[in-house]
């Protein structure tokens, strides 16, 4: 079934925003059918789109949480990071334009692998019924929510058991790259914290959203942009230029990812034994104060949430203040985070399914005004 039955509502939505402007009318018209019709069109062995996708992201995090990861050499984040690292170490020697060029050809061409791959693979399961649990396991691996929690977990417990050394070395092997040699116990859990916070966007949520809008293909570019981004986007002499490209193009897909994830977490700091209140301050006050446009966000609604002051030395302090986090306080972001992740996708499935039912009704209601006045036209 396609949005066709919806022409008459988009044809009321045109006119309230362009009221006196037919040209701009119909290419509103135009616009809301094509998205719509790109949720609900029939898949090639029945079921909408829109249905389908909502059944395979609930799947992916259920398959995450139950398996985590596959072996390297089964895992196509792994493989994104080698065709990375081989071109990162063939880099040539030149000025920053050639630099600049390189690094914006080699993201481009592994973008458009993914994007190929992805499109290749979902067409393929698109045709066999129980396809969508392939995908779903597909997706699984461009997720990393079980992994993230135990690497916390991880840090969490080093830190409960007096070993500081070992809490570094767990802390700077899974969650940061930064020199961890000289952290205290406070700022090894604050940059646990911040870790967790800011990759529940990158590496759960921000996937699942752009496999919601571009389904399989997108969730896998998105994905090896940002292991691009993680790889060569640095401020160092060797990759300021070879990773701009990749850095900025991470940014963008990030944008409302990140924002998003700071609502969730606002939303959820009760669970955590938060304020509301307090992550919101904190996240209005200091979600601009870190150098990337989008970490900010998570990582200062997290801080609020847990009431807690997150610092990294020589550049941020967010929730300014507020206590320096304990141990504890890395196990209460895990719970944090993962409920913050629930609450997205119930929103987001709810949101589905009530369009899919509005959808139903709406079809049905036009198809029997059709039919009646089919009927008065016979009898005319």
């Amino acid at each position: 079934m396609s949005g066709k039955g919806f022409l008459p509502i988009f044809r009321q939505m045109a006119d309230f925003l362009f009221p006196g402007d037919p040209p701009k009318r119909r290419v509103a018209v135009l616009f809301f059918d094509h998205i719509l019709d790109r949720f609900i069109r029939q898949d090639s062995v029945g079921g909408s789109r829109l249905r389908r996708r909502t059944f395979v992201v609930v799947a992916a995090l259920l398959f995450d949480a139950v398996l985590g990861d596959p072996p390297s050499r089964f895992h196509p984040v792994a493989w994104m990071g080698a065709w990375n690292g081989f071109f990162l170490g063939r880099a040539p020697q030149g000025s920053d334009a050639v630099s600049l060029l390189y690094g914006a050809g080699t993201t481009a061409a592994g973008a458009a692998l993914a994007w190929l791959g992805g499109r290749w693979l979902g067409q393929k399961l698109r045709a066999w019924p129980y396809g969508w649990l392939v995908e779903a396991a597909v997706l699984s691996l461009v997720l990393a929510w079980r992994g993230l929690m135990r690497a916390g977990g991880a840090v969490a417990q080093e830190l409960e058991d007096g070993d500081l050394r070992a809490a570094r070395r767990q802390l700077g092997r899974h969650l940061v790259s930064r020199d961890v040699s000289r952290l205290d116990e406070g700022l090894v859990a604050a940059a646990a914290i911040e870790s967790l916070a800011e990759n529940t966007s990158d590496s759960v949520l921000a996937p699942l959203f752009w496999y919601g809008l571009g389904g399989l293909p997108a969730a896998l570019v998105y994905r090896f942009l940002n292991t691009a981004d993680a790889q060569m986007g640095y401020r160092d002499p060797a990759r300021e230029w070879l990773g701009k490209c990749a850095a900025r193009l991470d940014d963008l897909a990030n944008w409302i990812p990140s924002r998003l994830t700071a609502l969730l977490i606002v939303a959820a700091a009760p669970i955590a034994g938060g304020s509301r209140g307090t992550a919101r301050r904190t996240r209005r006050l200091d979600a601009r104060r870190t150098a990337s446009p989008n970490a900010g966000h998570p990582m200062s609604a997290a801080a609020g949430a847990l009431g807690i002051e997150l610092e990294k030395r020589g550049q941020y302090r967010l929730g300014e203040g507020l206590p320096q986090p304990r141990p504890h306080d890395i196990r209460r972001s895990q719970k944090l985070l993962s409920a913050s992740i629930v609450l997205g996708v119930l929103t987001a499935v709810s949101a589905l399914f009530l369009t899919s039912i509005v959808r139903e009704c709406c079809a049905s209601h036009y198809a029997v005004r059709a039919s009646q006045a089919a009927r008065e036209t016979e009898n005319g």
